[in-house]
């Protein structure tokens, strides 16, 4: 039985792993922002408490080869999910209580880390069992499922939500029902992958078997050796600084009422907005950028790409002065989606170039952690800036902080072999 499982297709696991990986982050760190904000939390609050929510993965690193080496990738994944399944149902109980605010936070730090965990073994289970060649087929559809799945949670979820505050006029029990939702097919696909997902040969508890020490401090050093790695860090940590601040303000801004400078969205019309527009923006413009790079080659694209994702910020500093209907709203929040999109590919792109020589996988996962703190940083600050200069001023500093990621594009290093290994 386990060697007739070996051979099972892809296609039978790989779409619903990506999937499972997406609604738990999204709900994290996306999601917790707006039901937060419609359970009467202030913005400095959410927007500080909910940027610590990157931690896990920004150290998950360190854990890392903690899934490697204890226990099997295939037994870390169904038991995270049960996890996972387990605290957002704690999240979905907590907000019908009058102290919800600290229970839930703490589940979904909690769900962070089991989380961050997931993805390690998520991706390691990927390189083990799948070939190489499947690897290079199935990397698209692995990330087309796991966009499936932010839409899912910050689209479909969302508008759910809208209409049941609209049906049952009772907003906690609205988000009570739909986290609870969300667990619930959590557990299904746990249920799915105990029946269905496959036992590599390789995949084997390593703990009997390994002797030698990890090189943690090595492999650490070996990146922040790199030529020009002040640049490099700089890039990395400022060159979504402005994004990151509008991330987390975004929503709060189109959920705010016209008399607190907001665009008086219902949580209905946010998840179409946002959620389901916005995010099919995104990933078209993922896609796109993802031609250009490949036909142009990335370091012709990135200054390009840059100013594609910095620019469309101004469309929050005309919706900020004019308020405009929801009409106007559509288009403009889907159009900065798509220069954000079509931004980001670079930035991925990028980071993927200078994961050179033995270590890449480990490499990798540091300049995503890096990157993580790029995102956490800025939200710690987002929302008492926000409140403190008001929603018009707020949007004109966020478009003033993309510059130092421009800046810093001068310094970093353009390897003629890195370029040429997206040309």
């Amino acid at each position: 039985m386990t060697q007739k499982s070996i051979f099972r297709s892809p296609w039978t696991f790989i779409p619903t792993l990506y999937f499972a990986s997406g609604i738990p982050y999204v709900i994290i760190n996306t999601v917790s922002v707006i039901f937060y904000k419609q359970l009467g939390v202030d913005n400095a609050q959410i927007t500080f408490w909910t940027s610590f929510l990157y931690l896990p993965w920004i150290i998950k690193m360190f854990w890392g080869p903690v899934v490697d080496i204890y226990h099997t990738k295939r037994k870390w994944i169904i038991t995270s999910q049960f996890a996972m399944f387990l605290c957002l149902g704690l999240v979905a109980f907590s907000l019908q209580l009058s102290n919800f605010f600290f229970i839930s936070l703490a589940a979904l730090t909690l769900g962070a880390f089991i989380s961050a965990t997931y993805d390690i073994a998520t991706d390691g289970f990927y390189l083990l069992a799948l070939t190489p060649e499947q690897q290079a087929f199935f990397v698209g559809i692995r990330s087309l499922f796991y966009r499936l799945a932010v839409i899912f949670a910050s689209g479909i979820l969302v508008f759910l939500s809208g209409q049941l505050e609209i049906f049952l006029h009772n907003i906690p029990l609205a988000w009570t029902l739909i986290i609870s939702f969300a667990a619930l097919i959590l557990l299904i696909i746990m249920i799915f992958h105990h029946l269905v997902l496959p036992f590599p040969k390789e995949d084997v508890d390593r703990q009997q078997i390994t002797r030698e020490k990890i090189p943690f401090l090595r492999i650490i050093l070996f990146y922040f050796q790199q030529e020009n790695i002040t640049a490099i860090l700089a890039f990395i940590l400022l060159y979504r600084f402005g994004e990151a601040m509008l991330i987390k303000i975004s929503p709060l801004f189109l959920l705010d009422k016209l008399a607190d400078g907001g665009l008086g969205l219902t949580t209905l019309d946010l998840g179409l907005v946002s959620g389901t527009c916005g995010i099919i923006s995104l990933i078209f413009g993922g896609i796109i950028g993802g031609i250009v790079i490949s036909k142009y080659g990335l370091k012709r694209c990135l200054w390009p790409m840059a100013l594609a994702m910095n620019l469309p910020n101004i469309f929050y500093v005309f919706m900020a002065f004019t308020q405009p209907s929801l009409t106007l709203v559509y288009p403009l929040v889907s159009l900065e989606q798509f220069g954000y999109g079509f931004g980001f590919t670079a930035f991925s792109v990028y980071l993927m170039c200078i994961c050179q020589g033995e270590y890449k996988t480990s490499h990798f996962a540091i300049s995503t952690g890096i990157m993580a703190l790029g995102m956490m940083l800025p939200g710690l600050i987002s929302g008492y800036l926000q409140e403190a200069v008001g929603y018009p001023m707020f949007f004109i500093l966020v478009c003033l902080f993309t510059i130092p990621g421009m800046i810093s594009m001068l310094f970093i290093p353009f390897k003629e072999a890195m370029n040429s290994e997206v040309s």
